[in-house]
């Protein structure tokens, strides 16, 4: 006998079915033409501009991006550096963020609960200018207590493999 799943529920959803099935679509293809997605959905072309312009203003759908190639572009070399930040350091994290979110080869940055404070990823052309970014940028802040570098081999995008969920509700369950 099967084991029922278990889901779990945020203590108040905001989004309707319908709103929930428009991001699934747009997460797994941001290209999507407004006519192809609702025929998807089985609505209007109207409703899914209404709902997907609505989904903007309320900031649920924040932006769309483009999946970079970083080889391609001479940056092969990819890394999660986790910093962790001296715990007398008189300063505001969310500052510290926003400095290193500028920082050149910064692609994210992850603000963390745990040992380290933030993980940040980077994009660098060779373990030369990852050393260097990491020793000069990261390192000789004064805020900063130590850091780790882990070089990054694969990076799988979770949105590449979306047919084998079954919407939302499938990610809030297990």
């Amino acid at each position: 006998m099967a084991t029922p799943r278990k889901t779990y529920l945020p203590r108040e959803r905001e989004l309707d079915d319908l709103d929930e099935r428009i991001l699934w679509e747009l997460v797994a293809d941001g290209r999507i033409s407004n006519r192809q997605l609702a025929e998807k959905l089985g609505v209007s072309p109207s409703t899914t501009l209404l709902r997907t312009n609505a989904l903007r203003e309320r900031g649920v759908l924040r932006s769309f991006h483009a999946q970079v190639d970083y080889a391609a572009l001479g940056l092969p070399l990819q890394a999660l550096v986790f910093v962790r930040l001296r715990t007398h350091a008189n300063m505001d994290l969310r500052a510290y963020a926003q400095r290193v979110v500028r920082l050149a080869p910064v692609v994210n940055v992850f603000f963390m609960g745990g040992a380290d404070d933030f993980v940040i990823h980077v994009v660098c052309a060779n373990s030369d200018h990852l050393r260097d970014f990491v020793s000069t940028s990261l390192s000789k802040n004064d805020a900063v207590m130590s850091t780790q570098t882990h070089v990054l081999f694969d990076h799988l995008y979770g949105a590449q493999n979306l047919d084998d969920l079954q919407g939302w509700d499938a990610v809030r369950s297990l």
